[in-house]
This record gives structure tokens, sequence and C-alpha cells, in this order.
């Protein structure tokens, strides 16, 4: 009790301090003497108090903030672009705007964009906000797209890295050398080491081409070479984790492992000329390296283009290919070469996946377009070949 403190009080008051102590036990603050003594010890509490100052009013700030949510006021003031990443979740959101002090804490964040229904419209990018925004302010200012910060660029499906390197470049600035330095280790840019397991005994070359997803990016303002590459690989692990295309391949296409499935997606987002065919070409790629064709060789022209290309050099059409070409014994995708080839030729979509994952089941071994929609036929047996290239020719495709 803050009678019982010794605050300095003479030696005649010590002297009859048990009589009045004990009197104001029982009186329990009844007279005048010990009303005197706690006024002056309140007194004193408040001196000490005073002498504290900053550390108590900072206590009482850390106390007050369990029951009142630490937020700013109104709409802030100067500008700061923050990005809001792919998948980010509201909490996720709320982090990157208390780093950049656009909002005060998390929780102002959250439970102001659990109170706006339209919250859950905010997309991943870059945005122009203010510091020190009240977080409803911020809400509101991530909902009107004129504080987003647009720079997309679309990747098509099936382009190659070399392909998506000058792309990059000519969109961003940034030399396609950092692209090239980048690309040299995909592991580095979050491809996962298993990803280059093989099945078929064939040597292991890592290569991020694959793994660059097709899709329209937002390009952040201070972007690398290398977080812009890390992106596009996120993107292609969260597409095929959603599809379970690694676990599916494992268990349904016999002994192929995700990266040959890979592989086999990119050369039939290359050879098919519709999408409804992708899957078919997927199976003529897996019947020939796989089944009983006469070589165990893809013979698909488009892997001696991906070859030209990696060495600088122009593609061509299979009617300008020639003989040496074709058959260049120093190339590692060698249309003739017994195998699958090394590596993925380009970065494929979601539905060449998809035909790669799951082919229809056939006996083809070759197919060959025969409209001018790009639909293919696809035989069994040469002769139901030669046939089917008789179309083509009527069709004036071939």
């Amino acid at each position: 009790m803050i009678d019982d403190l010794d605050l300095g009080f003479d030696e005649a008051e010590r002297g009859e301090k048990g009589r009045h102590r004990r009197g104001f036990r029982k009186r329990n603050g009844g007279s005048g003497g010990g009303r005197g003594k706690t006024f002056l010890a309140l007194l004193m509490a408040l001196v000490l108090l005073g002498a504290i100052g900053g550390g108590a009013f900072y206590g009482f700030d850390r106390i007050q903030n369990y029951f009142v949510t630490p937020d700013y006021e109104g709409a802030g003031a100067g500008e700061i672009t923050v990005e809001i990443k792919n998948g980010a979740l509201l909490a996720d959101m709320a982090d990157a705007l208390v780093e950049a002090d656009v909002v005060k804490s998390q929780k102002a964040f959250v439970e102001a964009a659990e109170a706006n229904s339209r919250s859950k419209n905010i997309q991943p990018g870059t945005y122009k906000l203010r510091k020190q925004m009240s977080a409803a302010s911020a809400v509101t200012a991530m909902l009107d797209l004129k504080n987003k910060i647009v720079n997309g660029l679309t990747i098509p499906e099936g382009r190659t890295s070399f392909n998506i390197y000058k792309l990059l470049s000519e969109k961003t600035k940034i030399p396609v050398k950092d692209f090239q330095t980048a690309a040299k280790d995909p592991e580095a840019l979050g491809v996962p080491e298993w990803w280059f397991k093989r099945e078929d005994g064939k040597k292991v070359v890592k290569s991020v081409e694959g793994f660059l997803y097709p899709d329209t990016y937002e390009i952040p303002p201070k972007a690398t070479a290398e977080s812009i590459l890390k992106l596009m690989v996120d993107n292609f692990l969260s597409v095929t984790g959603g599809m379970k295309f690694a676990d599916r391949v494992q268990k349904e296409r016999g002994g192929v492992s995700p990266y040959e499935a890979l592989i086999v997606a990119s050369l039939a987002q290359a050879e098919a000329g519709n999408k409804d065919d992708l899957g078919k070409v997927a199976r003529v790629a897996y019947n020939r390296v796989y089944g009983e064709f006469y070589c165990n060789c893809l013979e698909m022209d488009v892997t001696v283009n991906y070859y030209l290309e990696s060495i600088g050099k122009p593609t061509k059409s299979s009617k300008q290919m020639t003989q040496s070409e074709l058959d260049d014994q120093k190339n590692p995708y060698n249309r003739k070469l017994r195998g699958m080839i090394p590596t993925p030729i380009n970065n494929p979509g979601k539905e060449a996946l998809e035909g790669a994952m799951d082919p229809p089941v056939g006996k083809w071994f070759f197919f060959v377009a025969i409209d001018k929609q790009g639909h293919s036929a696809f035989a069994e047996t040469p002769e139901q070949h030669e046939r089917n290239k008789g179309k083509a020719r009527e069709a004036g495709i071939i």
C-alpha cells in the first residue's frame, strides 16, 4: 500500500509510525493524518512518473495498441510505389504496405480490406500510393486501376528462351546478355533440382528452357533480369503444381519423368497446328521414342530449328533445310537421335502441358496438317500416312 512507503517523513512521525499506521489500517483512510499521508504519497508517485516520462508513456502506448488498431488518418502524402506479388494474401499485402510506410499496421489494413467487399478484386502488380494513408484509403486506392502501374508484357506460348530474352529486353531495356547470364543457373531462379531427373538414362542438361511460363506479366519498374525470370519460373511452378503435372506423369506415364514429359509438351506446342491436336502430337512423340518406332527417334524437324536458333542461325521451313542440317551428327537435337532430346525446345502453355500429361490413347506414329486451320490427320502405318499426305496436297498445305 502507498502509506507503507518511506517517503521521507520527519523523525517525530517515524517515532509514532506504529500507532499511526495501525490506526490507518483500522480506519481505512478515515482521519486527517491518514489523508495527508495518502495525498503526499500520491503526489510523490506522480513526480516519479514524471521523472521517467517517455518510458511510462511508451509503455502506455504499447498497452493501448492491444485495444486500439494502430492506423494513420487521411489520404496520406507524397508518393511511393509498392509491388503486390502474385498469390499475395491480405496479410502479405499488408506486410508490403507497412514496410513502405503506406499503412501503420498489418491489422489496420486487413480489417479495412475485410470491411470492403470489393477488396477481393485487388490485383497483383505495382501501385502508386502515398505514405501514411489510413488503411481504408489504401484499400480504396488499390481498387482504383488509375493507381496501378501498367507495364504488361505478353509472352506467347511456344516461344524459345532466346526469343523471350529479346522480347523482355525490348520491353525493359535490360540487355539480352543479362537474361542469358541469369538463365545459366536455373536452380537459382527457383527450378527445383528434382525437375531435372530423367528415367531414360540420358545425360541431364540443366536449362531454363521450358520453365519460362507463357503469360502476361506486370514488370515492376525496378525489375532485374534475374527477378523477371524468377517471376516466370514461379508462375510455371504454380501452374504445374495446380495441375499436379509431376505427380500424374509419374503415376500415369509409365516410367517417363516429369522433365521428359515437359520436353514432349514443348514438342507438341511446336508441332501442333491446332490446339485440338496437342494431345495427339504428344502421343506420337511418346510412341516414337518409347514405343516400337523403327528408330526410337523423334524425327521432327522442329528439333533441328531449335539447334539452329541456339547457335545463332536463322530457322528454316522443312523444305528449306538441307540434308546436312537434317542429319548433322554434331547436333544434340538431331531428329534421328535415338531417345528423347536433351531439353525442351520452347516454353509450352497449359494446354500443351495437359496434352503431354494426359494424351489420348492411340498407336499413331505419323501426322500431317490437312487444312488451313492447322488440323492434322494421324496414322499408324506409312501407308495411311501417305494417303493423308495426299489429302494435304489436295488442300494445298504441302
